[in-house]
């Protein structure tokens, strides 16, 4: 196996060449990488490629490693040659991916783990992600986009037990709408700001501002009682109450282009404040509808400033400059959440996004 591994070493070709398919790798890149905790596959991309977008040219599945699109902290990947071209690919596998994810019910009354023979190995800490959990985590489980035709079906609350409007975790809630008593868990929404395209004025959807949780205990007819499991602010009469629809970062995605010809705009920070930064979460205007998937990556112009010549009092458009980078890592049918992974310059609402590659 060491053979094998010095002989795709020897035929790596110099760094910094690009590829047939201009696909650069960047300058002084390690021959080999131990990937630790914490790494994200938008590192790793930006540490190896001049364009990161373009990380599934770069990357290969090794067909002597199990589950070769997933990289996990302590793997060591290397650039080796692959028919010609300079790839990426894991070369030994580190501790995560071979560690057994031990259940309650494969432990006896003794203590003794009990292993079946179809039992899979699965990593405790799980595959890198595409982006650090730690900066979208509350727009993966928590705010949501609802289209109008959602927003105008969605159950709603009509009261609380003895009449009560004000309630919090541990109430019992009374809803009405359209349930099932196979999905037990359901989300509590407010509704928030009506999104217009910019310059089209289509609606492209409502923000529905997460405010807890409630489980299902009785269904009656449209009539459902509820209880509060979690409150993170007061829930009122006519909230909505939705399907728990929590979407998990371990979905595996990549660093990609968008579709030809999408382009778009900023519609909203989602920390309410005027400018925009390295690890700020944005509403975009564009969604599943354009063929946007997570992991597409778009280039942030910041938009040029609009001033008056001095000499002959027009008013002149200054030229948009690059502002910077973000992924997208949710989509709806018209809209998407993008994380900023790059900044120049600082960015605002009304900025135009594009393909990174053009």
């Amino acid at each position: 196996m060491r053979k094998i591994i010095a002989a795709l070493f020897a035929c790596c070709a110099t760094m910094g060449l690009a590829m047939a398919d201009e696909l650069t790798i960047n300058d002084n890149v390690p021959e080999r990488y131990t990937v630790v905790k914490g790494d994200t596959l938008w590192d790793i991309a930006d540490m190896f490629l001049q364009d990161p977008w373009k990380w599934q040219e770069l990357w290969y599945n090794n067909p002597q490693i199990e589950n070769p699109h997933l990289i996990y902290p302590g793997d060591i990947i290397a650039l080796i040659m692959v028919n010609g071209e300079q790839r990426l690919t894991v070369i030994n596998r580190g501790d995560d991916a071979n560690t057994l994810k031990i259940t309650p019910d494969q432990v006896d009354e003794n203590g003794v783990v009990k292993l079946r023979p179809t039992a899979r190995v699965t990593p405790i800490f799980g595959a890198i992600p595409a982006i650090s959990r730690e900066h979208v985590a509350g727009f993966l489980s928590g705010n949501r986009i609802l289209p109008d035709d959602q927003l105008q079906s969605a159950p709603y609350i009509v009261s609380g037990v003895e009449g009560r409007l004000l309630l919090g975790a541990g109430d019992r809630i009374y809803a009405r709408g359209e349930f099932t008593s196979e999905l037990p868990v359901y989300q509590i929404y407010r509704i928030g700001e009506q999104y217009r395209d910019p310059n089209t004025r289509e609606v492209l959807g409502y923000e529905a501002i997460e405010l807890g949780a409630s489980r299902l205990e009785e269904l009656q007819g449209d009539i459902a009682t509820f209880r509060i499991e979690r409150s993170s602010q007061q829930i009122a009469i006519e909230d909505r109450i939705l399907p728990s629809d929590e979407t998990l970062l371990d979905s595996i995605f990549y660093p990609s282009e968008p579709p030809e010809g999408v382009s778009g705009e900023i519609l909203d920070i989602m920390r309410g404040v005027q400018f925009i930064g390295q690890f700020d979460v944005v509403l975009l205007n564009v969604g599943d509808r354009e063929g946007v998937k997570a992991g597409n990556i778009f280039r942030v112009n910041r938009r040029g400033e609009q001033v008056r010549d001095p000499i002959n009092n027009d008013r002149l458009q200054l030229p948009d400059e690059e502002g910077g980078l973000l992924m997208v890592f949710r989509t709806f049918e018209k809209m998407s959440y993008g994380l900023i992974l790059q900044a120049q310059l600082p960015m605002k609402v009304g900025d135009p996004i594009s393909n990174p590659g053009f």
